[in-house]
């Protein structure tokens, strides 16, 4: 029965910005639980080299190469896909950009492109997915939000007003489409080994402080999201919805 529970053989997942760190982490953990992936970014060749190491491990991958910020592209992408490949099951809203400096010398062009990138890109996906999961009755959204979601950090404000905002609009998609057997939620990360962060990582003031404030003592490894992707992709949270799932060390738990 578990392992029924967690099956998503059968099923299609769309990932937005997965050619790299977390969304090829979330891919491949959907991957290995039976769904065929289609991996998205606007880099070509690094969409190549995904979908060939997810391929090498015997998975099923396709790729789209679209701008996410681009509201009809998406639409024209999401029609190709489920006109060509098949239906979107499963979307996972996950390309984001973290573009830093003081509030007070933000350029505009900063603000809009942090914004565009992380909150916009996941209206505009969900809005053309789930529109063709309502008359299936069915579909998983899985909105990669963050520690930030709730909290601040200094030079992040563009960051964690989009992640603060796509953990409202998670709860909103629950509220317009939960009635459609649809179940949207979050998953929370904290801070995890990527190649975005490996600078901060690098940096040993910046890594005592983070290994001392979380009480797991460490940075998450990519592979621990996948467990959480594929609960929130499968039958087993059919009964969960409008959720953020912190997997972050238990660093929101404590002060």
């Amino acid at each position: 029965m578990p392992s029924k529970l967690f099956d998503l053989t059968g099923r299609r997942a769309l990932v937005t910005g997965s050619s790299q760190g977390i969304g090829l982490a979330l891919a491949g953990g959907l991957a290995e639980a039976g769904a065929t992936v289609v991996l998205n970014a606007r880099n070509q060749a690094k969409l190549a080299e995904a979908a060939a190491s997810l391929r090498a491990q015997g998975h099923t991958v396709e790729v789209a190469s679209f701008d996410v910020t681009d509201s009809a592209a998406v639409e024209a992408a999401v029609a190709r896909i489920e006109a060509e490949c098949g239906p979107i099951d499963i979307l996972c809203n996950n390309a984001g950009v973290n573009l830093r400096g003081a509030l007070q010398d933000m350029p505009d062009e900063t603000w809009h492109t942090v914004i565009a990138t992380n909150l916009h890109s996941a209206f505009y996906c969900a809005r053309s997915v789930a529109k063709r999961m309502i008359p299936r009755g069915r579909g998983k959204i899985i909105n990669t939000c963050s520690v930030m979601s709730m909290m601040g950090r200094a030079t992040t404000g563009p960051y964690t007003a989009t992640k603060g905002a796509l953990g409202m609009l998670t709860k909103a998609m629950c509220a317009d489409w939960a009635r459609h057997n649809i179940q949207a939620n979050g998953i929370a990360p904290g801070f995890f080994s990527t190649e975005l962060t490996a600078p901060l990582k690098a940096n040993v003031q910046f890594n005592d402080w983070l290994c001392a404030r979380t009480p797991a003592g460490r940075w998450g490894e990519l592979p621990e999201l996948m467990g959480a992707a594929v609960f929130l992709a499968s039958d087993a949270s059919s009964y969960i919805n409008g959720h953020l799932l912190y997997v972050d060390g238990g660093m929101t738990s404590v002060v």
